[in-house]
C-alpha cells in the first residue's frame, strides 16, 4: 500500500505544478500584450502626436513667413525651417506605423519634396501654389493626428482585455488551488479499508 500512497502523492504534486506552470505561461502572455501595449502608445502614439504637432507648427510658420516676408528672409527662414522639419519627420519615421498612418505619412513627404524642390530650383512658386501645398500637407498631418487617436483607442482596449483576462485567470487559479488543496488533503488522509484474508 505504501507504494500507491507515494504514486498519489507524486501524482497530486505533479499535477499542481503543471497547473500552476500552464497558467504561469498564459499570465505572462498577457503581460507581455499589457506592457507592449502600454510601451506602444506612449512610443507610437503620444510621442508620434507631438512629433505631428511640432510639424504643424513649423508648416503654419512657413506659411506666415511666405505670406509676410520678403524672398531673403523667406530664404533664411526655410533653411531652419527645413533643418527642423528634416529631424521630426526622420524620427516620426521610426515609430510603428500602420497601412494607413504610411499612406498619409507617404503623402505628407511627396509634397515636403515637392516643396523643396521648388524652393531650391529657385523657381517664383506663386504665394498661392505654396499655400496650396501647405495645406495639402496640413490635410495629412490632420489625418495623421486622427490616425494616432484611433490606434491609441486600439492600444487601449488591447491592455483592457489583457488586463481582464489576468484577472480572470487570477480568479480561476485561487479557486483551481483551494480545490486541489482539498483534493490533496483528500488524497493524503483517506485510507482505503484493508480487505480481510482468511
Amino acid at each position: 500500500m505504501k507504494f500507491f500512497v507515494k504514486i498519489r502523492w507524486a501524482a497530486s504534486i505533479l499535477l499542481v505544478f503543471f497547473i500552476v506552470l500552464v497558467t504561469n505561461v498564459i499570465d505572462r502572455k498577457n503581460f507581455e500584450k499589457l506592457n507592449y501595449s502600454v510601451n506602444s502608445l506612449y512610443e507610437d502614439r503620444l510621442v508620434a502626436h507631438d512629433l505631428l504637432f511640432d510639424i504643424s507648427r513649423i508648416l503654419q510658420e512657413k506659411q506666415l513667413s511666405v505670406v509676410v516676408s520678403d524672398s531673403s528672409v523667406v530664404e533664411s527662414l526655410n533653411r531652419k525651417y527645413n533643418t527642423e522639419l528634416n529631424y521630426l519627420m526622420g524620427r516620426f519615421g521610426q515609430t510603428k506605423l500602420t497601412k494607413k498612418e504610411q499612406y498619409a505619412f507617404d503623402q505628407l513627404q511627396d509634397n515636403l519634396k515637392r516643396l523643396r524642390q521648388t524652393e531650391q530650383s529657385g523657381s517664383a512658386m506663386s504665394t498661392a501654389e505654396v499655400m496650396q501645398v501647405l495645406d495639402q500637407m496640413d490635410r495629412h498631418l490632420y489625418d495623421l493626428s486622427k490616425i494616432q487617436l484611433e490606434e491609441a483607442k486600439r492600444q487601449v482596449f488591447i491592455s483592457n482585455k489583457a488586463k481582464e483576462t489576468i484577472n480572470l485567470f487570477t480568479q480561476w487559479e485561487i479557486i483551481f488551488l483551494i480545490v486541489m488543496a482539498v483534493l490533496i488533503q483528500i488524497i493524503i488522509l483517506y485510507k482505503p479499508k484493508e480487505v480481510e484474508t482468511s
